[in-house]
C-alpha cells in the first residue's frame, strides 16, 4: 500500500485540561512532523462533538480515556486513521512531546497488525534500557489477562517469545520494537507495539481465539486493550526502575515460552560443524538468554549485533562464538 502522498489526520486528546493545553499548543504551532515531508492535519478531540464513524469497530478515544488511571503514560494521546508509522511519529517528535505520549493508528502502512501504537519513555540508566522491551512484552500479556478477568472472559494465553515477539497457540500475534537515542545524558526511548486483535487471516488473532473459547459475542476492543496496557505498564515500569528487572523475573518466566527449552546449537570447528544441546535457564543480568550445556558449562545467547533484524543468535562460550537461528526458539 503506497500512501506516502496521503495527508495524515492526527486527533489529539488529553486526559486533563493540562494535557489538552499541550495538545492545543501542538496544533496551533504546527509542531508535529513526519519523515519524508508527509503532510499532516491536526485536530483537537475536545473540539469535536461526536467521534467519527461511531460503531462497534471504530476507535473511541473517550472510552480509552475513561479507562485510563495512569499518572504519566497515555495522558496525551494522538490517534490517526492512517499513518506511515506510529513509531516514526513519536520518535521524530520526541523532544516536542511530553514523556508518556501515546500514538495510535487504525492503519499503519509501514507496520503490521490490527492494533498499532507507540509511546515515549525517558531513562537514565543505559544498562537497563535493553531490558525495557521485556517489561513492555510482560505488560501486554498481563493487561490481556486483567481485561479478561474484568469482563468475566476465559484467559487468552498470550506468551512471550524472546526477545520481542508475542505468541498465541503457537502463532505470532504481535511484537515489540524499542529504539533509543542518547541526548543530554538521558536515553529517549520510543516503544512500539503491534498486536493482532481482529485480523484472522492468514493465521489467527486474539478475538478469534476468544470466540472459540467463549462464543461469538465475545470480543476485546482495541481501546480497552490500550488502556489496560498503559495502566499495567506504569505499575510494572515503576517496579522495574526501582528494583531492576529482578523484581519482575518470576512473573516474566511464567509468561515466556523458554524455561527448560532444549536448543540445538551448531558450532563450526575448523572444517567440521558440531551440534550441541543446551537448555535455557533464564536471562542474564544484561537481558540475554542464559543456557547450560550437557557439560554443565553456562553460555549466553543473544542477537547478532551485526544485523538490524536479528536473524541470528550467537552464543558466547569459552571465549568463542556459535551462531544459532532464533527460529529454533519458536514453540
Amino acid at each position: 500500500m503506497d500512501s506516502s502522498n496521503t495527508p495524515c489526520k492526527l486527533l489529539l486528546c488529553g486526559k486533563s485540561s493540562a494535557e489538552n493545553e499541550i495538545a492545543k499548543s501542538l496544533m496551533n504551532n504546527n509542531t508535529l512532523k513526519l519523515p519524508d515531508n508527509v503532510e499532516i492535519s491536526t485536530l483537537l478531540h475536545s473540539e469535536i462533538l461526536d467521534e467519527p464513524q461511531q460503531n462497534e469497530e471504530s476507535f473511541s478515544l473517550s472510552r480509552l480515556m475513561n479507562s485510563l488511571s495512569t499518572n504519566l503514560f497515555g495522558r496525551l494521546l494522538i490517534w490517526s486513521p492512517l499513518l506511515p508509522s506510529t513509531h516514526d511519529l513519536v520518535s521524530n517528535n520526541f523532544g516536542e512531546l511530553p514523556i508518556g505520549t501515546v500514538c495510535i493508528a487504525d492503519v499503519q502502512y509501514k507496520g503490521r497488525g490490527c492494533l498499532m501504537f507507540s509511546f515515549t519513555i525517558q531513562m537514565e540508566d543505559g544498562q537497563v534500557v535493553p531490558l525495557l522491551q521485556y517489561v513492555v512484552s510482560l505488560a501486554v500479556t498481563e493487561a490481556i489477562k486483567d481485561l479478561c478477568d474484568k469482563n468475566g472472559l476465559p484467559h487468552i494465553d498470550v506468551r512471550i517469545k524472546w526477545p520481542n515477539d508475542l505468541y498465541l497457540n503457537g502463532v505470532n500475534v504481535g511484537g515489540i520494537l524499542c529504539t533509543s537515542t542518547y541526548r543530554s545524558q538521558k536515553f529517549n526511548v520510543s516503544a512500539g507495539i503491534g498486536l493482532n486483535v481482529d485480523n484472522e487471516k492468514p493465521t489467527t488473532c486474539l478475538n478469534a481465539v476468544l470466540r472459540e473459547l467463549a462464543g461469538a459475542a465475545c470480543a476485546l476492543r482495541r481501546e480497552d486493550i490500550v488502556a489496560a496496557f498503559l495502566n499495567k505498564f506504569e505499575k510494572l515500569y515503576g517496579l522495574f526502575i526501582n528494583g531492576r528487572f529482578q523484581t519482575l523475573e518470576e512473573l516474566y518466566y511464567k509468561t515466556w515460552l523458554h524455561s527448560g527449552q532444549r536448543v540445538i546449537i551448531q558450532e563450526k570447528n575448523e572444517n567440521q560443524v558440531v551440534e550441541n544441546v543446551v537448555i535455557i535457564q533464564g536471562l542474564t543480568p544484561s537481558g540475554y538468554l542464559l543456557a547450560i550445556g550437557e557439560d554443565n558449562q553456562m553460555c549466553e545467547l543473544h542477537p547478532d549485533g551485526n544485523s538490524t533484524s536479528f536473524p541470528w543468535i550467537h552464543v558466547r562460550q569459552s571465549g568463542h562464538y556459535v551462531f544459532l537461528n532464533p527460529d529454533v526458539l519458536s514453540p
